[in-house]
C-alpha cells in the first residue's frame, strides 16, 4: 500500500494524537461491538478489520462482539 503525501501526513497526525491513549491502554482488553452498516458494507468491513489489526499491533487486546439485532 502506497500513501500519498497528504495521506501520510494525515495518518501521522492521527497517530500522534492517539499515542497518549495507546500508551495508557496498552495491554488492556477492549470490547468492540461490530454491527449496523459495518456488517453489510464491504468498505466498512475492511476499515473495521484494519482498525482491529492496528489495535492489536500497538498492544491493545480487542474483543469483537457481533450485534445480533441487525436486520439482514
Amino acid at each position: 500500500m502506497s500513501l500519498s503525501r497528504e495521506q501520510a501526513i494525515h495518518t501521522s497526525t492521527i497517530l500522534t494524537e492517539a499515542l497518549p491513549y495507546i500508551q495508557k491502554f496498552t495491554g488492556s482488553t477492549l470490547v468492540i461491538k461490530f454491527g449496523g452498516n459495518a456488517m453489510v458494507d464491504e468498505a466498512l468491513k475492511r476499515g473495521f478489520a484494519r482498525d482491529i489489526v492496528l489495535m492489536k499491533l500497538v498492544g491493545l487486546n480487542p474483543v469483537v462482539v457481533p450485534d445480533l439485532l441487525v436486520d439482514q
